[in-house]
């Protein structure tokens, strides 16, 4: 049987095909340390844990759910955004829970792009954007981000090109892979410059709450709902990346555009998740507080790691990454990731999968144990 033609324009995701690689090393018995990959190693908390547990016996628990999920999530994620981004959302109409944000991005991009409508992708950014817009035979129009400014786009420059077909632009801030935030004033340029050029804007923001002082939403910028949709998700923020639980957020209109998508597809998600997901969005500040005590601990021995391969870094970034460039006369990316792994049993991921901008750069996750960490410093 002839696989479909939209097969053609994607590869397999770099972490499915790598990782394979690195269990069969780890299969030979190789003491490989994984540093590549963002999944988070820490338990939810023991509140969230109880209410899955004791919700998994009430009425109705093991049958289908609401497409819109829980009202009672919806109205925790209303409050979660109230509180923390000072963002009022309408739970009955401008929230969709998501079986993890990933599923938002194929369901926003069927809802709003036809084929041949062009798509505007961050270089580097997460390499899901590009797979999903050739998926539903969309155009991907890369648009660069560099260090020297801040990782954040040249939206003058980007003016000057013909946006005539650009249905769609995606961003991601806190920036994936290199930590990178924006300011109110951008975030309010990127508005301005979707709706300028009729633009379709999304944030995925799932990384607001790990390693940050600031957590913004571009939802708390006057007007954006007109444009704007944003992606959030529990996987980072709550150590619940196998829970699958995400959600969207945007006007009424846009919500029910994907809601139309989702319901096709899938049905709500198991009514236990639901209930953990409530409690996580329900968390006091210690909560936060001891994440990110955590997370700053093994960030600092990670610079040290980085430093003994001669890396420099952004100290001031944020999320449960530490993107470093690597110094001048290494080898490319790719090559000296594959050099640490068979020589020192590490893997790192590196920069350009998240596209060409990411050359010379390598990317570790701090979703490793302290000790683990520690022994990595050892082998160098």
């Amino acid at each position: 049987m002839i696989t479909a033609d939209r097969l053609n324009n994607i590869q397999e995701y770099y972490f499915s095909k790598k990782l394979r690689e690195v269990r069969g090393l780890m299969a030979e018995g190789r003491p490989i340390i994984n540093m590549g990959i963002g999944s988070p190693d820490l338990a939810p908390s023991p509140q969230v844990l109880e209410t899955l547990r004791d919700s998994i016996i009430e009425a109705g628990a093991h049958q289908y759910q609401s497409y819109q999920g829980l009202p009672e999530l919806r109205t925790a994620i209303a409050d979660f955004y109230l509180q923390k981004f000072d963002v009022s959302v309408d739970s009955n109409s401008e929230i969709l829970p998501l079986m993890g944000s990933k599923e938002g991005i194929m369901h926003i991009s069927m809802a709003f792009l036809n084929e041949g409508d062009e798509v505007l992708l961050p270089n580097p950014g997460y390499p899901t954007y590009a797979s999903v817009t050739n998926l539903v035979g969309g155009v991907p129009v890369t648009y660069d981000l560099k260090a020297e400014n801040g990782w954040f786009p040249d939206l003058e420059e980007l003016s000057k090109k013909d946006l005539s077909k650009v249905k769609l632009m995606w961003i991601s801030y806190p920036h994936m892979p290199t930590g990178a935030t924006a300011t109110k004033e951008q975030l309010k340029s990127l508005v301005n410059f979707a709706k300028e050029n009729e633009i379709l804007l999304v944030n995925d923001n799932p990384y607001s709450f790990v390693l940050s002082t600031n957590p913004t939403s571009i939802l708390s910028i006057q007007g954006a709902k007109d444009c704007t949709l944003e992606l959030n998700s529990l996987s980072k923020t709550f150590n619940m990346a196998g829970w699958r639980v995400g959600m969207v957020l945007g006007s009424a209109e846009h919500i029910n555009a994907v809601l139309k998508v989702k319901s096709n597809m899938d049905s709500g998600m198991f009514y236990g998740i639901q209930k953990g997901a409530v409690a996580a969005l329900k968390s006091g500040p210690e909560w936060f507080e001891a994440l990110d005590k955590v997370y700053k601990t093994r960030r600092e021995l990670m610079f040290q790691l980085a430093d003994k391969l001669g890396c420099t870094y952004d100290k001031n970034a944020v999320g449960m990454f530490v993107w470093c460039k690597l110094p001048n006369g290494a080898a490319p990316s790719e090559e000296f990731i594959d050099n640490v792994l068979y020589d020192k049993d590490i893997f790192i991921a590196p920069g350009t999968i998240f596209g060409s901008n990411g050359e010379g750069y390598i990317r570790f996750s701090l979703c490793v144990s302290e000790e683990k960490i520690k022994e990595a410093i050892e082998r160098f």
